[in-house]
């Protein structure tokens, strides 16, 4: 049976990362804090000489956010005039054609 996957703090991850840079090696490390492999610090090693102590912080999980639309007050001015005058034109032809409708009913 495997292991629950466990997370490491960040502070830890730098400190081994550090002692690793420093001299020490991959596996008396791993073996010393805990570690399931010694990969997953060459992974860290790796994440931090590409990003630097940023490679290391927790990344947010999940799909990216949609950025929101610009609430309607935020718009430019002409462009809320536009959809204003578009919604106006349908409603007008909506009650034109419900107009006509009532008229063939009497009929």
């Amino acid at each position: 049976m495997s292991r629950p996957a466990r997370s490491y703090s960040f502070e830890f991850k730098l400190a081994l990362v550090e002692r690793f840079l420093a001299g020490e090696t991959g596996p008396d490390l791993a073996v010393e804090a805990g570690l399931a492999s010694r990969e997953l610090l060459q992974k860290w090693v790796r994440a931090y000489r590409l990003e630097g102590e940023d490679g290391l912080r927790p990344k947010p999980g999940g799909r990216p956010r949609k950025p929101d639309s610009p609430p309607p007050a935020e718009l430019p001015e002409l462009e809320r005039l536009r959809r204003e005058n578009e919604r106006l034109r349908a409603e007008v032809a909506y009650l034109g054609k419900l107009r006509a409708l009532r008229e063939q009913g009497r009929r």
